[in-house]
This record gives structure tokens, C-alpha cells and sequence, in this order.
């Protein structure tokens, strides 16, 4: 299963895209992860490939732990899907139009998080959920 995670807007606080790097090189040895910086959320949706199930990130989306987000992925590595894309809108979130068309709407915090520190957190816990399912010493309970 491949993981892309699509960003309207780009990084450029240099700290932060080093750890938003490092966090997606840890992925890239248990599932290949991109990230994918778009104009805009329109432009995002078209980039995502046929098939893969669409995770918008939306502030009055579900909110999961960190065990609820590990049974997700969990179920999509076995669902026959190719891959997962998680859509991070900008300053203004993602547009009405695109949060309809997405299968899933996530909330990562009912605190209100800046879209560049969402994809911070969203690959920290990616790489979370994938130690644990490997049964690796990262996540503590």
C-alpha cells in the first residue's frame, strides 16, 4: 500500500520540512510515502491516483487515537486498494466540493492546527501506527 499525502500550499519553513522529511523517510521503509505540494485543493484531488481512498483532513471529521488510526491502515494494507491519500487543505481547510468528494473526513485534534503543523503531526503518526503494527519500540502506551 503506498501512502501520498497532498498539501495545498508549500513548506517552507526549513525546520519544519526537515522533520516532515524525516518522518517520511522513516515511512518510506514500511510503505512508500510521498508528499505532494498543490496550488490548491482542486488541483490536489486530481493528482490522486484512480483507486485510492481519499482522507481529507476537515476540522468536524472524526477523530480517532492513535490504535483507531493503526486499525485503519491496518485494514486498507489488506484491502486491495493500492494506496491511501490524505488531503491537507491551506489556511482556509479544503473546499466544500472536496470534502463531499472524499471518502473519509479525519480530524487530527479538536484544537485548531495550522495546515503546515497538521502535516507534521499527520506523518508522525503515520510512522506511529506502522511501528506498531511491525510490533516496533516507538509507540508507548
Amino acid at each position: 500500500m503506498r501512502l501520498l499525502v497532498v498539501c495545498v500550499g508549500k513548506l517552507k519553513d526549513p525546520h519544519l520540512r526537515a522533520l516532515v522529511d524525516d518522518y517520511v523517510g522513516r515511512l518510506g521503509h514500511y510503505a512508500p510515502t510521498e508528499v505532494l505540494e498543490v496550488k490548491d485543493d482542486e488541483a490536489g484531488f486530481r493528482h490522486i491516483p484512480e483507486k485510492y481512498l481519499v482522507c481529507a483532513l476537515d476540522e468536524h471529521g472524526v477523530e480517532w487515537n492513535t490504535a483507531s488510526l493503526r486499525q485503519f491502515v491496518e485494514r486498507e494494507m489488506v484491502s486491495g486498494r493500492p494506496g491511501v491519500a490524505f488531503l491537507i487543505g491551506g489556511a482556509d481547510g479544503l473546499s466544500e466540493a472536496v470534502l463531499r468528494r472524499a471518502d473519509l473526513r479525519l480530524s487530527l485534534s479538536r484544537l485548531t492546527l495550522p495546515h503546515r503543523l497538521a502535516r507534521l503531526v499527520l506523518c508522525e503518526q503515520l510512522y506511529r501506527v506502522m511501528t506498531m503494527i511491525r510490533g516496533e519500540p516507538y509507540h508507548r502506551e
